[in-house]
């Protein structure tokens, strides 16, 4: 089994349900042609660095997935008629960062922390 991180970009206008719609699909592709989804993350709405068919930002899902190579191809096949989206990437990889979360809201205790470092 093959491991890869597969990110999509949504358009800017997609809805959060329609978001979850579209992970729940992939996800199903993904399981129906032998492959496993380990990790999906909503990265949410970011700032693309350049515009792509008229979008300024996109709302990025990433896949963590194990599987063969059918699994990819039967995803990016998928993908390319999709209007919602605008741009799917699939990277090869030795091994999953499974622990680093690296688009998520810094917590209040972190934020306090500097607070304090601040005042002394």
């Amino acid at each position: 089994m093959n491991l890869y991180e597969h990110t999509i970009i949504a358009r800017q206008d997609t809805s959060p349900s329609e978001l979850k719609q579209l992970t729940e699909k992939y996800s199903k592709i993904i399981e129906k042609n032998e492959g496993e989804v380990v990790k999906a993350e909503n990265w949410g709405l970011l700032n693309l660095s350049y515009l792509i068919k008229k979008n300024k930002k996109g709302s990025y899902i990433h896949f963590k997935i194990k599987g063969k190579g059918k699994v990819v191809e039967e995803l990016e096949k998928n993908e390319a008629l999709d209007k919602k989206l605008i741009r799917y990437l699939t990277v090869k990889v030795k091994d999953f960062d499974l622990n680093t979360n690296y688009f998520a809201k810094k917590d209040d205790s972190e934020k306090t922390e500097k607070k304090e470092k601040k005042t002394n």
